[in-house]
Parts: C-alpha cells; sequence; structure tokens
C-alpha cells in the first residue's frame, strides 16, 4: 500500500511543485481544514492522515472510517508546512474521494439486501480500478461489505475459463482438491442447475450461481434441497445484478451476493481542502 502511494505522489509531483515553490516561502507554516461537498460514508482517513504525517503536518483533529458524513462536516484539521500541504492535497483528496464513493455505494446496497434478508454477505469482486485493488476492498469493507479474495492466492476460486481448459466441473475439483492446501476454500462458478449439483456432490465449498436469473436460481436452490445437497455448500450468486434489481436476488436463500459495480461504477464523494 505504502509503495502505491508513494507511485501516485511522484506521478503527481513531477520534478516539484513548481507554483509553490515559487510563491510560498519554503518554511511558512498553515492551518487547512477538508470539508465534505457531499452526504456519505467516509472511507479512507486513516490511509491520508498517514500520508500527513509522514510529512511532519500535525493532525489537530478528524473524523473517522466508516462514520456518516454530510455536505458541510470538516473531515480533517491539519497544520503544518504550507507547501507540503498543497503537495500532497491531490492525492490525498482523490483516493479518500474514490474510498469513500465506493463505501457509500456499498453501505446503501448492504442496507438494501440486509433489510430483506440480514444473513446476507454483500461482496465485491476483483473489477477494481487498476493498482486500486487494496484500496477499493478496504472501502468496501469500511462500507459494511465483504472484501472476498484480496488476491488470487486467497482461496480458490474456479471460474469458467479454468472449466473449459480442464473439462468439466467434476475435473475441476478433482485437480483443486489434489493440488491445493486443505486450509484453502474451494469455490467454483457454475451456470446451470446439474452443474451446481455436481459441484455440491463433488467437494465445493462454495458453490457460485453465474448469470442466474432469479427464477433459475430459484429452481437450483430447490433442486439442492430435494437432494439434500443445500447444507452442504455456502451459495454465492452473482453477474447481472444491478442495484434496480438486487432485492430479487436479496429474496433467494443464498449466503452471499458479489457485486461488480460497487467498484466499478462506484462515483466519487466531493471533498476540498480549504486552506485559512
Amino acid at each position: 500500500m505504502d509503495e502505491i502511494i508513494e507511485y501516485m505522489l511522484r506521478e503527481d509531483k513531477g520534478f516539484g511543485d513548481i507554483t509553490s515553490n515559487a510563491l510560498i516561502p519554503e518554511n511558512k507554516i498553515f492551518y487547512a481544514k477538508l470539508i465534505s461537498k457531499d452526504d456519505g460514508i467516509l472511507a479512507g482517513i486513516e490511509i491520508i492522515k498517514e500520508m500527513f504525517l509522514e510529512y511532519g503536518i500535525k493532525i489537530i483533529s478528524s473524523k473517522n472510517d466508516g462514520d456518516k458524513i454530510v455536505k458541510g462536516d470538516i473531515l480533517l484539521e491539519i497544520e503544518g508546512n504550507a507547501r507540503k500541504i498543497l503537495l500532497l492535497e491531490r492525492t490525498a483528496l482523490n483516493l479518500l474521494m474514490r474510498m469513500s464513493g465506493v463505501a457509500t455505494l456499498t453501505n446503501r446496497i448492504v442496507t438494501k439486501v440486509n433489510n430483506i434478508n440480514p444473513k446476507i454477505r454483500v461482496a465485491g469482486t476483483r473489477k477494481t480500478a487498476p493498482a486500486l485493488q487494496t484500496f477499493d476492498k478496504l472501502a468496501i469493507t469500511i462500507g459494511g461489505g465483504d472484501s472476498h479474495r484480496f488476491a488470487l492466492d486467497d482461496m480458490v476460486l474456479i471460474k469458467d475459463n479454468h472449466i473449459a481448459v480442464v473439462g468439466s466441473v467434476k475435473n475441476a475439483l478433482e485437480l483443486a482438491k489434489e493440488n491445493i492446501s486443505f486450509s484453502k476454500k474451494i469455490e467454483i462458478e457454475v451456470e446451470s442447475t446439474e452443474d451446481a449439483i455436481i459441484a455440491s456432490e463433488n467437494g465445493a465449498d462454495i458453490v457460485m450461481f453465474d448469470n442466474m436469473s432469479p427464477d433459475d436460481a430459484q429452481r437450483t436452490l430447490n433442486a439442492l434441497e430435494e437432494k439434500g445437497l443445500r447444507e452442504n455448500v455456502l451459495i454465492e450468486i452473482s453477474g447481472g445484478i444491478r442495484e434496480e434489481n438486487i432485492l430479487d436476488y436479496a429474496n433467494l436463500d443464498v449466503d452471499i451476493i458479489s457485486l461488480g459495480f460497487i467498484t466499478h461504477q462506484a462515483g466519487s464523494l466531493n471533498f476540498s481542502l480549504d486552506m485559512d
């Protein structure tokens, strides 16, 4: 995470902030406050506080990750070298605004789903912004969601392309169990009731219903119940789910709903840094 932030700062700084260096005395100390221009859930404030502290900027007051914020709230007050504050301003704001946007959308979806079915966990996917996967995943958790896999080594997730290469759901599961430690859970993506049954009979820990309509998903759940397989596995549903239709899926007896749109369609909240 630190390396990514340093890269962001280098990218923005170039060979130095020529405007601030030309106008502001080298040792000028100034006060600044970060103000919200939107309502939402704050995420990433601890990260940007560390950024400012690394550059010798004093933290006077701060809200916390996960706080509900409204337009006009002061999110952070700082004091320190004016040149350094301005050097960090845009990188800090960009990261904080994006993370807060992801957390806000996640929180809205979690609230909608859990009002219907409190047991369902809303999870993210790996459809994140390039180089920002760790930050997007953290924002999801701050918003009340589940990060799902942080990276490819977290667990086995057998997708349609894996199955296409090895030939079948059953073969994919056999290979995974043969070659992966018992300590790693095995999830497999299925697109039909038949494959869901095969997966549940052959050692999958989690079965993901991929791109199933609510009706198809219900039929598949019924088939697993009839065969006494439902309690063998966790059921995740993903693909084709939007905010507009998510309540249709929340009414199903599933354990997890994973959503790409909470990261790839999340807007940023609007914040500003004012110096007085």
